[in-house]
């Protein structure tokens, strides 16, 4: 209403030709800086995007601070920022051009319009159709449509630009997740003598690559100790993923106590099931923190139990409001591993999967890990994959998995009495491992 007041009143006191060249004036400018912010916006995605790049690579770097020192390319490192932060720099430099050009343009059309005006004011004097006071009053009215012809432009400037910069918050906001509980879906139905796992015929690629799983089918028993053993890549950490519901099988299905988890309420089926990974994941808060996410609804004396079962060292127990920095850096693996241990303990599933939780250890550290183990998984059904085949030898299946099928299956002594086994062959390229190295000393001394 404030903008069509001065116009009223020029076009009242001064006539339609003022009117006019104000409207003229004001079409041009609006057309001209919705044009423009138009045409900026792809500098300011360009840049926002060489921002995002900045910022990774250098999140990458110093993520990846020790394989840097390890291979002396800390200068390299450098270098590669140091690009990236051009391209920024340059598409920083492009916006900030741009923005001075939507402002050049802006005072330009403006100063055009207000010339015009009192040039035909200056004449209109000349001939006595306008005062002096006439050409004051003009001029205000000019001066109070600047001030909001600017509030308008900029006002519009921001809306875009703040709209470029929530654009991905809003796309992710948009992306669902395919994995969803059924509707009207039940809660998995398990307790400690019904909780057996079941994979009947899954087949499961990731994306586009070939599939990892093969028609993958086997049993584990309820309260049973179940070891899936193999080479790398032949899908043995995709089992977990599927029990967990991470993915779906592209065919086939996952069954718990007879169950497809497809069709129960996905909380509790992930309540069930716990994990001790390779290599734990932890938060840069305190040791006590990440016990308790075992379970964060658990007293402290409850945490504090789950710890001495699982035998967290006491230099974590006398100091447990100490932070554990950022991945758990400031604690060594086999203190990581008991952690991962008593957070399973706390949580207390049917269910427990490990997932060669022992494969970056020392020997010793490794058989005191197993000790935790063993006492953890008593009454659980348990799936263990694993590279160590010493670690599987007390399970009470062993499942061998090559090319995404069980190719072979029994107790250790059982796939040991068939000598042409793939499993008797791994067990003996491992167990004569030491031998091999004894031998060689023996030849280095001799030598």
């Amino acid at each position: 209403m404030s903008n069509v007041s001065p116009l009223v009143i020029m076009s009242y006191k001064c006539g339609p030709t003022f009117a006019a060249v104000t409207v003229g004036t004001i079409y041009i400018y609006v057309h001209v800086t919705s044009s423009l912010t138009k045409w900026r916006s792809e500098f300011s995605k360009e840049r926002n995007r060489r921002d995002k790049q900045t910022v990774v690579q250098a999140a990458e770097s110093l993520d990846n601070y020790d394989t840097v020192k390890y291979f002396n390319n800390e200068e390299h490192e450098i270098q590669e920022y140091k690009k990236i932060w051009r391209k920024y720099m340059q598409a920083q430099l492009k916006t900030m051009r741009s923005l001075a050009l939507l402002n050049t343009s802006q005072n330009l059309i403006y100063n055009v319009g207000v010339g015009i005006l009192m040039g035909l004011a200056v004449n209109q004097i000349k001939s006595g159709g306008m005062t002096v006071g006439d050409l004051v009053m003009v001029n205000g009215l000019l001066f109070q449509l600047n001030a909001q012809l600017n509030f308008v432009g900029s006002t519009y400037r921001d809306i875009k630009q703040s709209d470029i910069d929530i654009a991905n918050m809003f796309n992710l906001k948009k992306l669902h997740s395919t994995i969803q509980s059924a509707p009207g879906a039940l809660p998995l139905s398990i307790s400690g003598e019904t909780s057996s796992i079941k994979f009947d015929n899954v087949y499961f690629g990731y994306d586009t690559q070939p599939n990892v799983l093969n028609g993958l089918t086997f049993t584990v028993p309820s309260g049973k100790k179940a070891a899936v053993v193999g080479s790398s890549g032949s899908g043995k950490s995709t089992i977990i993923n599927l029990l967990y519901r991470f993915y779906d099988p592209l065919q086939g299905g996952v069954y718990i106590n007879g169950q497809s988890i497809k069709e129960v309420e996905i909380n509790s089926l992930r309540r069930a099931i716990g994990i001790v990974p390779q290599k734990p994941k932890f938060f840069n808060k305190s040791i006590f923190y990440n016990l308790s996410y075992g379970d964060l609804t658990k007293s402290r004396e409850e945490v504090l139990e789950a710890a001495r079962k699982a035998r967290v060292p006491d230099i974590l127990m006398r100091d447990l409001d100490r932070d554990m920095g950022e991945k758990g850096e400031k604690v060594s693996l086999g203190q990581a591993q008991r952690i991962a241990i008593a957070r399973v303990m706390l949580k207390d599933p049917h269910i427990i999967l490990y997932d060669e939780a022992t494969s970056s250890l020392d020997t010793v550290t490794e058989r005191e890990i197993m000790s935790n183990l063993k006492e953890a998984t008593v009454g659980k059904t348990t799936l263990v994959i694993a590279h160590r085949l010493s670690t599987v030898v007390d399970c009470d299946l062993i499942l061998v998995l090559d090319k995404g099928r069980i190719v072979e299956q029994g107790t250790h002594y059982e796939l040991l009495s068939n000598p042409h086994s793939i499993y008797t062959s791994m067990w003996n390229v491992q167990s004569q491992l030491p031998t091999n190295l004894d031998s060689l000393k023996k030849d280095t001394e001799g030598a």
